[in-house]
């Protein structure tokens, strides 16, 4: 009758003695993983705020919208119907009656003519005379009163003209402070954001740097873990199972003889 033997081979004793050490470690790391303070990694804290180059921005926004307003309003102030008022010359009335003396002084030498032309005509001192003073007389009144009305409507004109100056003024007043403002705005953001994104560089790598100091026992443990695998791999354990078969009579007697004899030779 055959007989079954099973013959185990374990790994090399050193590699045993690495591996009871290593899942201690290994169950140390995992347990201090899982109850770390991920606050401390994780959180607003690692958000860079706003620059204070970017709150000046914000803030000069905030103070500057509508600041267009009153220039619309002194614009709108400028188109009403008597805006041109105080755009009007003061010197005007004297320009008036200065240019209207000058008129006067030649309307009374002009009519100094008008009894040499009688004469000439041969009506002097009669009815014609008097119609020819009073035609003369008429047409410098109507003279005089246009050039008056022109003198006027110069000076109005150049108001209403110096009125809607002053509305295109006022309106481009106000889109250049906007212009303005929206410039320093711009410039403020600009530079503002470039320092925020140089905190945000800082503050991502400081929380690299925590995240690496948390997993860095993990890793290393892991590593330990590779390694002892690695060895393991070289030095396999086996499990060999053998058949033997089971002596003969012959053979039993035989060994039996061999025994005895060996016996005998001893003690002779």
């Amino acid at each position: 009758m055959a007989e079954v033997s099973t013959v185990v081979q374990q790994p090399p004793e050193f590699i045993e003695a690495a591996a009871k050490p290593y899942i201690t470690q290994l169950q140390q790391v995992t347990g201090a993983l899982s109850q770390a303070d991920l606050s401390k990694i994780f959180g607003p804290q690692f958000v860079a705020g706003l620059s204070p180059l970017q709150q000046q921005a914000q803030s000069t926004a905030l103070a500057g919208i509508g600041g267009y307003k009153p220039f619309l309003q002194a614009a709108a102030a400028s188109a009403g119907p008597n805006a041109y008022k105080q755009f009007m010359s003061p010197y005007q009335q004297d320009v008036i009656d200065t240019t209207l003396q000058g008129f006067d002084v030649q309307a009374q030498k002009g009519a100094q003519g008008v009894p040499a032309a009688a004469i000439a005509a041969g009506a002097f001192g009669g009815g014609r005379e008097g119609v020819q003073r009073a035609e003369y007389q008429s047409s410098s009144d109507r003279n005089r009163a246009a050039l008056q009305a022109q003198l006027q409507q110069q000076g109005f004109q150049q108001a209403q003209q110096l009125a809607q100056k002053n509305i295109g003024n006022q309106l481009q007043l106000g889109q250049a402070g906007q212009a303005f403002l929206g410039q320093d705005v711009g410039a403020l953001s600009t530079l503002g954001g470039i320092n925020q994104a140089q905190l945000q560089a800082q503050l991502s790598a400081q929380q690299q740097l925590l995240q690496q100091q948390l997993n860095q026992p993990l890793q290393a443990t892991q590593a330990l873990g590779s390694g002892i695998t690695g060895l393991i791999a070289g030095y396999p354990g086996s499990t060999q199972t053998q058949m033997q078969p089971s002596p003969t009579a012959l053979q039993t007697a035989l060994g039996a003889g061999a025994t005895l004899a060996g016996v005998y030779r001893a003690f002779s």
